[in-house]
């Protein structure tokens, strides 16, 4: 056969096809779904074709839009906008008149007039494609584009989208199938305001409110003429006719669009003229949704909440599946964030740091009795280049770009302390604790069993008295006796109390592991958000509550709420005991605390350092009763080293510490958020809590160890000496120097007091008398040793037995 023979029967096969349409509509083959058989199209049509079309469903099943979804913060400001395609639906009411008029213009002017089908605009592309020997035009009707349009939305695979795209005849005659049963199902209204939501307007924008928005800053139905002409020319070829990349031709096209709303008389010649004068787009007011947490402001905040969303699988069984939910559902999804708080946090961040330190610094701020997340900032900014990050530094590495924390030093004796109270150990208990103690091989109780360290002998990074109360030891932050103390009450009920409060291990996701030096931070990485949270517990008296950073989830299409754990609340310590705590970390922001310097304003504040090994990294948390935060400043680049000698904020930490390093982050911070807010007190402890269930001592101090001993015996207690040497005092030589319990530390009733006698070394000399007086000699008389009497019970806080003294 000749290639003329060939060319010569083409047009016969394309008068076939378009006769069979034809007769087809009039015997209302078409209207019953184009079900009759395509043996007769012989060149135009396979078996494969007549069965796809011959089986295809009559009605055209519709996935819901993919709508853009926002994230807020908790006032309702947008901080975040999700979405696979950026759309906002609009009713056939919000869109404006002259829109309508300019797409029915220009894609199918006789849309009101004709079917399914515009069998003069099918001829026209059957022709025209039969002399390009391919499928070059469509010639489609509004109706068949909706049809398109929906099979292309409902698309979920790449197979999928390939058959709803594929430039074939066997597609377009599906098409018209559908749109047979479409034009039957739906008014020209609710067809063409579908189409007018599906289509893509280049540019990331899907349905004309979006695109509206997006190249003119207005809604659609607020478009006016060359605007309406714009928009309608674009969805031909939205890359090619994109007025931002080829202004010259989206002006082109646009100028078509009025050309031919003029020639159908839908505008006079002057409208046209005046619209084709006027700039196819103003740069300035175009608007650009960023897309995803990458663009949001606070990226960090943003991709917590992004992987909280993804743990709910009420969007989905596997993460892909609820991550493609929450970016095509229309999603209103309310955070915790307060943009106050955030400021506060983000100043101080920039306050004390800088982005290109070699160490990072970083603060979490929480709300106390809700669990809610305020705050979240960090030095290091968001990104891929250099001196920036994508990994977030407050917390825990549940998903890629949490870093998973640092280890938290003598933060975590908070939760000794706790412990000890609980176990109704006062504050006033006293151990002797010298700057560094032997605990080779002593064995700590775990909730396993014991444990113990080899060749461990700790020492104190700050100087205190030699038996300090657990108030003295929290203010210097005293290594020695909060091992001690962790030793005598064990470590499973310090362990179990951190572990209710939150606290595990951020990078591993596993418990703390309960290691001999527990109580000094070395039992795994925690993260600013965990830490300040379980602080958050005292603040609250005793009421843990899990970090919540998603509040509530609406949908932007039925307007109705969609399930999400909310507050997570439970007591965890009694009041009393949380009482307890505060008192204590109240004392370490007292004058003289390691805390002192970071005292501010009228409130309560309670908190405590920490400084980890070698100072890898330093920490401050700390709380009133409104507002808990943790800061953080650490090396977080391998290999990680002591942060002395590094640059941090710009210069050379000559000196590292929780109180002048990470406290100044804290201090700035939690001013900034609790400015003009009213002051906060913390509800007293107990006496009993803080001094045990003990009665006052007298004043012993100047008094002889006879006349000491007579005054304790005559109010119930014992009394014994001291066999030590005598102590340096401004008591005069012989006297009672202090007494074991501390007058101001009572003491239970009929506890043995031991007495500390002076050697005099620090009294003031007294005056001599104007005349001499010899004073009479006597030989000197021992003090008297006083012995408790038997079965005087020894078990009691203060007491030197009570190391050995079961504690239940």
């Amino acid at each position: 056969m000749h290639r003329g023979e060939r060319r010569a029967r083409r047009p016969n096969v394309v008068w076939s096809v378009f006769m069979f349409l034809v007769a087809s509509a009039v015997a209302g083959a078409l209207t019953a779904g184009l079900a009759l058989p395509f043996a007769g199209l012989v060149g135009v049509t396979t078996a494969k074709a007549h069965d796809s079309v011959q089986y295809l469903p009559q009605d055209l099943e519709t996935a819901p839009l993919a709508q853009k979804s926002i994230i807020q913060d908790a006032e309702g400001h947008v901080i975040a906008t999700l979405y696979q395609q950026n759309r906002t639906p609009v009713t056939l009411k919000q869109i404006s008149p002259i829109m309508l008029k300019a797409i029915v213009a220009i894609e199918d002017n006789r849309f009101y007039e004709h079917g399914a089908i515009d069998f003069k605009g099918t001829l026209r592309a059957l022709l025209r494609n039969n002399s390009s020997g391919g499928v070059q035009q469509g010639g489609s009707s509004i109706t068949q584009q909706y049809v398109k349009q929906s099979l292309i939305n409902k698309a979920r695979t790449p197979d999928e989208v390939k058959a709803a795209t594929a430039e074939t005849y066997e597609r377009k005659i599906a098409e018209l199938r559908y749109a047979i049963a479409v034009e039957k199902q739906m008014t020209k209204g609710q067809i063409l305001n579908g189409y007018l939501n599906l289509a893509f307007f280049g540019s990331r924008s899907y349905g004309v409110d979006a695109a509206a928005m997006h190249y003119f800053g207005v809604h659609a139905a607020k478009l006016n003429l060359p605007q309406a002409a714009m928009l309608a020319g674009i969805v031909k070829n939205p890359t090619g006719y994109d007025p931002i990349d080829n202004p010259k031709r989206a002006k082109a096209r646009r100028d078509v669009v009025l050309r031919r709303m003029q020639e159908l008389n839908i505008i006079t010649a002057k409208q046209a003229q005046d619209a084709i004068k006027t700039p196819v787009i103003d740069p300035a007011k175009v608007k650009v949704v960023p897309n995803g947490c990458a663009n949001s402001k606070y990226p960090f905040f943003c991709e917590y909440v992004m992987a909280k969303l993804k743990e709910n699988n009420a969007f989905g069984k596997t993460k892909e599946e609820r991550e493609n939910y929450i970016e095509t559902s229309g999603l209103v999804i309310r955070t915790s964030l307060d943009l106050k708080a955030q400021k506060a946090a983000e100043t101080s961040i920039a306050e004390h740091s800088k982005p290109t330190d070699d160490v990072v610094g970083a603060i979490t701020m929480v709300e106390p009795n809700t669990g809610l997340v305020k705050a979240m900032a960090q030095s290091r900014p968001y990104g891929a280049k250099k001196g920036q990050t994508a990994y977030n530094y407050n917390v825990e590495k549940s998903y890629p770009g949490g870093f998973g924390g640092f280890q938290n030093g003598s933060t975590m004796k908070a939760f000794t302390i706790a412990a000890a109270i609980a176990r109704g150990v006062p504050t006033t208990y006293r151990i002797r604790s010298p700057q560094t103690i032997d605990l080779s091989g002593k064995n700590f109780e775990t909730c396993n069993g014991p444990t113990s360290a080899a060749n461990y002998t700790p020492k104190n990074s700050t100087k205190t008295i030699l038996d300090p109360s657990m108030v003295d030891a929290a203010r210097a932050s005293t290594n020695t006796y909060f091992l001690q103390l962790s030793q005598q009450i064990g470590l499973c009920p310090i362990a179990t109390i951190a572990n209710q409060l939150g606290m595990f291990d951020g990078q591993l996701l596993k418990p703390l592991k309960q290691v001999v030096s527990y109580t000094l931070g070395s039992a795994g990485n925690v993260t600013p958000l965990m830490l300040s949270n379980a602080y958050a517990t005292f603040a609250a008296r005793g009421m843990y509550c899990s970090p919540q950073v998603i509040t509530a989830i609406t949908s932007l299409k039925t307007g109705k709420q969609i399930p999400t754990p909310g507050p997570n609340c439970h007591r965890v310590l009694s009041p009393g005991v949380a009482d307890g705590v505060n008192y204590v970390l109240q004392q370490v922001m007292a004058k003289g605390g390691t805390g002192g310097k970071l005292k501010f304003g009228n409130s309560d504040l309670a908190g405590k350092t920490g400084t980890v090994n070698n100072n890898l990294a330093v920490w401050f948390a700390g709380y009133s009763s409104r507002l808990a935060a943790a800061s953080v400043v650490a090396d977080a680049d391998p290999r990680i080293q002591d942060i002395t000698g590094q640059i941090f904020n710009g210069k050379t930490l000559k000196a590292s510490s929780g109180s002048g390093t990470a406290g100044p982050i804290w201090e700035s911070a939690m001013q900034l958020a609790l400015q003009g807010l009213p002051s906060t007190k913390f509800v007293k402890a107990d006496d009993k809590i803080i001094r045990g269930n003990v009665k006052d001592l007298p004043n012993l101090k100047g008094l002889t160890p006879a006349a000491a001993a007579a005054k304790l015996l005559s109010m119930g207690f014992k009394a014994q000496m001291d066999h030590g040497a005598r102590v340096d005092s401004d008591a005069p030589n012989g006297t009672v120097a202090w007494t074991n319990p501390r007058q101001e530390d009572g003491a239970p009733a009929g506890a043995t007091i031991t007495l500390f006698i002076s050697n005099g070394s620090k009294a003031q000399p007294t005056t001599p008398p104007s005349t001499p007086v010899t004073p009479p000699v006597t030989p000197p008389v021992p003090p008297p040793t006083i012995k408790p009497p038997p079965n005087v019970p020894t078990c009691f806080p203060g007491s030197p037995q009570w190391p050995k003294c079961k504690h239940g």
